[in-house]
C-alpha cells in the first residue's frame, strides 16, 4: 500500500476511534484482514475487563489502547497489498478497505433476514414479531427462552409472546424519546432482569438508541444472576446494584423508570421514584394489590364488599386507578391498558405515563375526594413524602 492510501487511512481511523470512544458499550470486536498476493494474514481485536482491547495478530496476543491497535494496523498495513477492516457494534457493522487506489467505509446496520428464520420459531403466531427469533437468538438462549439448538422452548412460548408484546406496547413511547445522548433506563425491582434485557437489545440493535440500564433489587441473589446473564451477553451498557432504590443516590438523570411485577406498595416505591426523579417516562406493570385491601372502607359498598372477591377486585381497581391520578397530579399523561390478555394471568395492566411537566389539579381534586371517601392514604404519597423530604420508612408511617 502507498503513502498516499496510509494517509487516508489515518483519516478515517480518527473517526473510527472517536465511534469506539462514545460507544464503547456496545462494542463488540475489530477484525484485520492483511492481503499480499495469494496470502491472508488475520488480526482481531475484542474488549476486556480491563477496558483494553485484547489484540491477537499472527499469533502474539497484546493488550492494546483502541487508538494503539489502530496505530498498528496502519503500520502494518503499509507491508500489504490490501487491508480489510471490519468494525462492529451491537447491530451495527463498519467495512474500511484500503489499498493503493485509495481507502472506502462502508456502514452495514445487522437486519433480520426473514428467509433465514426457522420454521419451529416463525410460525409461534401469525404476527410480526418484534424481537426476531433468530436475530436475538443469543439474548433468548441467556434469558431461557429458546434451547441450545435454536428453538423456542414449547413452554416459554406464552412468555415470548408477553415479552415481544411489552416491547410492542413501548415502542413508540421510546422512538419519541430518541436524542442525542444516552438514554438512562433504571429498572425498579429488576429480578432477574429478563425485561431489561430484551429491551436494551431492541433499542441498542433495533432502534440504534443509545442507552444504559441500571438495575436495582433487594435480593443479592437475583442482582448476581443478572450480572451473569449480562457478561454472557456482553451488555456492558448495563449495571446491576443489590439495594433499596431508596438509598441510589446517583446525579445521573434518570429518563426512564420501570416497574414490572413489583408485589404491592413496591410498585407504589417505583412510581414516587420516577415522580422524584422527574422521570421522562414511567412504566409499570402492577403485580399484587394488598395495602389497600387491609384498609379501604367504604358504608354505601358495605353490601357489596362483604363478598370478599369483589372486594378484593374492587381495591385492584381503586389502587391503579388512584396510582394514575396521582402520576397526573404530577405532570405526567397516564395510560392504563391490557398488558396481555387477562386469560394468561388477571395481573394484566400496564401503567403508562409520559411526563408533561404540568401538574393537573383536577387529577389532584378527584385523588383527594377517594382517599377521603374511603379513609385511606396511599403508599405512593408516603413514598414520595420519603424522597423528597427525607421522612421515616413506611412501616413507621403506617
Amino acid at each position: 500500500m502507498n503513502k498516499s492510501s496510509a494517509d487516508k487511512l489515518s483519516f478515517f481511523f480518527m473517526g473510527l476511534e472517536n465511534r469506539f470512544l462514545e460507544n464503547r458499550d456496545i462494542f463488540v470486536e475489530v477484525d484485520v484482514r492483511f492481503k499480499a498476493g495469494l496470502k491472508t494474514f488475520k488480526g482481531h481485536g475484542v474488549l476486556n475487563e480491563t477496558d483494553m482491547i485484547s489484540y491477537n495478530y499472527n499469533g502474539v496476543t497484546k493488550l492494546l489502547s483502541f487508538n494503539k491497535v489502530l496505530e498498528d494496523i496502519r503500520k502494518e498495513a503499509l507491508k500489504y497489498d490490501e487491508l480489510l477492516l471490519t468494525y462492529k457494534e451491537r447491530g451495527t457493522r463498519l467495512l474500511i478497505s484500503a489499498n493503493r487506489k485509495g481507502v472506502t467505509m462502508n456502514t452495514e446496520e445487522l437486519k433480520y433476514d426473514a428467509k433465514e428464520e426457522k420454521k419451529d420459531t416463525s410460525t409461534l403466531l401469525s404476527r410480526d414479531y418484534f424481537i426476531k427469533a433468530t436475530e436475538a437468538s443469543s439474548l433468548l438462549k441467556a434469558i431461557g427462552i429458546m434451547s441450545k439448538d435454536g428453538k423456542v422452548k414449547n413452554d416459554k412460548i406464552r412468555k415470548y409472546n408477553q415479552i415481544d408484546h411489552y416491547v410492542e406496547l413501548l415502542d413508540k413511547n421510546f422512538e419519541s424519546m430518541k436524542r442525542q445522548g444516552t438514554l438512562y433506563i433504571m429498572d425498579v425491582g429488576c429480578g432477574k432482569s429478563y425485561l431489561s434485557f430484551v429491551l436494551n437489545y431492541y433499542l441498542t440493535e433495533v432502534k440504534k438508541i443509545k442507552c444504559h440500564f441500571i438495575g436495582i433489587d433487594i435480593s443479592p441473589q437475583v442482582i448476581e444472576t443478572s450480572r451473569e446473564i449480562q457478561k454472557q451477553l456482553g451488555y456492558r451498557n448495563m449495571e446491576f446494584h443489590a439495594m433499596d432504590v431508596k438509598d441510589f443516590k446517583d446525579d445521573r438523570k434518570i429518563d426512564v423508570v420501570l416497574s414490572l411485577h413489583a408485589c404491592d406498595t413496591a410498585t407504589d416505591m417505583a412510581l414516587a421514584f420516577g415522580v422524584y426523579k422527574e422521570a421522562d417516562f414511567i412504566v409499570a406493570v402492577p403485580c399484587c394489590h394488598k395495602e389497600m385491601l387491609k384498609t379501604y372502607s367504604y358504608k354505601p359498598f358495605e353490601g357489596i364488599m362483604k363478598h370478599g372477591i369483589l372486594k378484593a377486585r374492587l381495591a385492584d381497581t381503586l389502587t391503579d386507578g388512584l396510582r394514575g391520578l396521582m402520576l397526573e397530579e404530577h405532570g405526567y399523561e397516564v395510560s392504563i391498558v391490557e398488558y396481555i390478555s387477562p386469560l394468561e394471568t388477571p395481573k394484566n395492566l400496564m401503567i403508562r405515563a409520559y411526563r408533561t411537566g404540568t401538574p393537573n389539579e383536577a387529577s389532584k381534586e378527584n385523588a383527594e375526594q377517594l382517599i377521603r371517601a374511603f379513609s385511606i392514604y396511599p403508599a405512593f404519597r408516603y413514598y414520595l413524602d420519603q424522597y423528597t423530604y427525607g421522612l421515616g420508612g413506611l412501616d413507621g408511617l403506617l
